[in-house]
């Protein structure tokens, strides 16, 4: 279960308010690669997760720290808008709401939330459970969890040299911090998890190797014009897994069969076919729903 202590993790007051950039914060919050992502991926890796019990309690250790980190942002977000509509753009326009819109401000701030954040990106597209990843495989999962803190450690990098506020840039100091651990502690992870041979590249390791084209396992296909690639670790050498070796195809041949057309489907879907096709309805065919091709 979880418990909420009315102090934040860390500070989060702005030394004024700015609605501009309390749009831009929401980016980070609700984004693609913000807070709110992160922490429902790292809550359901944790509860899923089958492995050792440290593995469990270092997830849910980040996951709940990243609830700090969501109530962090929500509370900047609020107070860079309190008396935001109006004094920000009280020069552009005397309605409050007009000056939002022509000053960039999320309109939605005001009409929605009334001057409160929302789990919402920064251009006002709603978070989506589909940020969520959480496969059962802590390999596949610490190594999308390694990308999601280095999307979300750039973003917050950015939105530091957008502001000069010293209260805001204080709390992103501290979230820059923090997503240099979690960038840290997930590469650790992937160390030890592979140290303890529970997995191992490629992902997933237990599946059978004998079941994969091994041909082309490790090859290198060039499907550009010019042959720049071919200078990279990867074209040529020990491939990182240790079990073949890369091979740089310069000139890739199709390997499959040509494809001019596909077979007719269910004249049911209604797709279009090769010939025009009617359906007779139930009822009108022998009590039998039929097909039947014209001429």
């Amino acid at each position: 279960m979880f418990f909420h202590d009315k102090r934040l993790q860390y500070n989060a007051r702005p030394e004024r308010p700015d609605p501009v950039f309390a749009r831009k914060l929401q980016e980070v919050l609700g984004g693609q690669w913000g807070e709110i992502s992160v922490m429902m991926s790292y809550l359901f890796q944790g509860w899923n997760c089958r492995g050792p019990a440290k593995y469990r309690d270092m997830i849910l250790d980040i996951a709940t720290e990243e609830i700090s980190h969501i109530e962090m942002l929500a509370t900047m977000i609020a107070r860079l808008l309190e008396k935001g509509p109006v004094d920000a753009q009280e020069e552009a326009a005397k309605d409050p709401f007009v000056a939002a819109v022509l000053g960039g401000m999320n309109p939605q701030h005001v009409i929605v939330n009334g001057l409160g954040a929302s789990p919402n990106d920064s251009m006002g597209y709603p978070w989506n459970a589909r940020y969520t990843i959480a496969s059962g495989n802590l390999l596949a999962d610490f190594r999308y969890n390694v990308t999601a803190e280095s999307q979300g450690r750039l973003q917050v990098c950015r939105l530091y040299q957008m502001t000069t506020d010293r209260g805001v840039r204080d709390m992103l100091s501290f979230l820059i911090a923090r997503d240099t651990m979690h960038q840290n502690q997930w590469l650790a992870a992937i160390e030890e998890l592979q140290a303890d041979g529970l997995e191992e590249t490629p992902v997933p390791s237990a599946f059978p190797e004998n079941l994969q084209l091994s041909e082309v396992a490790y090859q290198f296909i060039n499907t550009s014009r010019g042959l720049d690639s071919q200078a990279g670790r990867w074209a040529s050498g020990p491939s990182i897994d240790g079990k073949g070796e890369f091979e740089y195809v310069g000139d890739p041949q199709p390997m499959g069969e040509e494809i001019r057309e596909l077979e007719d489907g269910d004249p049911l879907a209604l797709s279009t076919a090769k010939k025009p096709l009617r359906v007779i309805p139930p009822g009108l065919g022998g009590g039998e729903q039929r097909r039947l091709a014209a001429d």
